[in-house]
């Protein structure tokens, strides 16, 4: 019985040092190889060291956030981050490239999650019109006319509104609840989260930027504003196929 208990607490022991150490071992495997991150000048910065985080430092920005905070834990989050009271086009842009991208993952996108957050806050109508504008949009992309592509455009300016008539065109036919459902958790950081996310940006937080976080909370990656989603989602399959976690 007692070999067996000191078994148990040395598999913890070692559970414990791999969770520590093997975001730091995946940095510095990109660093010493570099060509295991693809790209040129869209590609992707590595944060080292890594940037940890702890759960509390999030919290849900809305009901439905509150209610799926959980799923935070043990998957890669693709971050958007809207750094003001605005989100003008490069910041819904962000929002849309980061949807684009969870869905090209394909067979590894139930290891990941979407994630936004919000460092200041919004009034409820701004915040209520990103969500819809993020949930909707990628309709009139697909299409591929120009008719559809003059509305999008028009659509990413912060002043021009989605309203329930257009709702009911973009989404036609199909069940209007299921229709608007979103996957984007959105989150409200501490004031110790949002002092990290500074001191890696050295204070400029520009609309449109985008991190990777790792599932033991670890920022690992930044991307600047106007990022290649095609390069990013090379960086992320990447982190994907090295890692054992998540």
């Amino acid at each position: 019985m007692m070999i067996n208990q000191q078994k148990k607490n040395r598999i913890l022991i070692l559970a414990i040092f791999g969770m520590t150490i093997i975001p730091f071992l995946i940095a510095w495997g990109l660093k010493e190889n570099p060509g295991l991150v693809k790209g040129t000048t869209n590609r992707g910065r590595l944060i080292i060291p890594p940037v940890t985080t702890e759960r509390t430092d999030f919290s849900g920005f809305d009901p439905f956030s509150v209610a799926n905070m959980a799923e935070l834990r043990g998957h890669w989050l693709i971050a958007n981050v809207i750094p003001n009271t605005a989100c003008y086009e490069i910041c819904l842009d962000a929002l849309l490239k980061t949807k684009q991208l969870r869905l090209m993952l394909n067979k590894e996108l139930p290891r990941t999650r979407r994630i936004v957050i919000v460092l200041k806050e919004p009034s409820a109508e701004a915040a209520n019109q990103w969500w819809l504008k993020d949930t909707l949009l990628w309709r009139l992309r697909r299409t591929e006319n120009k008719e559809d592509n003059a509305l999008f455009l028009s659509l990413l300016r912060e002043e021009n509104r989605i309203d329930d008539a257009l709702i009911t065109k973009l989404i036609g036919n199909e069940n209007r609840e299921f229709a608007l459902n979103s996957e984007l958790i959105r989150v409200k950081p501490n004031a110790t989260l949002v002092k990290k996310i500074t001191g890696i940006r050295q204070g400029n937080i520009p609309d449109g930027i985008l991190f990777l976080i790792d599932p033991l909370g670890n920022l690992i990656m930044q991307y600047e504003p106007g990022f290649d989603t095609y390069k990013v989602k090379d960086d992320l399959m990447h982190l994907l196929r090295i890692s054992q976690i998540g």
